[in-house]
């Protein structure tokens, strides 16, 4: 069965969403938040972040809190910050099966690539 275009997010879409998941912002403050938490790794363009906004506004996951000329603020509603959750639980689902996968799968032979040279054991990830 296809997926909904919006089950799994991009990295972008997460980011605008947890900036908004502490207060409303304006376009320009959730790229700042984004760039200052990540310390640069992400970086929302007025492309990406806008087309972003236009799909969640549509989709219901943001309402227009603010009108000023050209900035607008964005706030979450509720099924927003339930998206935001249940993307949030996916990708610590993802780190379970990092955690869990045998290490057996990393090794030469063990995977599904036989011929790749064996990787690294990942070092333990955090609890979140």
């Amino acid at each position: 069965m296809p997926k909904k275009a919006l089950d799994a997010m991009t990295e972008s879409m997460f980011y605008t969403l947890l900036a908004l998941v502490w207060g409303p912002k304006c376009g320009i403050e959730i790229a700042a938040f984004a760039e200052k938490l990540t310390r640069g790794r992400v970086q929302l363009g007025p492309g990406t972040l806008y087309t972003i906004l236009s799909r969640f506004l549509e989709t219901g996951y943001l309402k227009e809190v603010a009108v000023a000329g050209r900035k607008r603020t964005y706030a979450l509603t509720d099924a927003g910050r339930a998206a935001y959750v249940s993307e949030l639980g996916r990708l610590r689902q993802c780190l379970r099966d990092a955690e869990a996968a045998p290490a057996s799968l990393l090794t030469e032979g063990g995977g599904p690539d036989e011929g790749e040279k064996a990787l690294p054991a990942p070092a333990p990830l955090p609890a979140l």
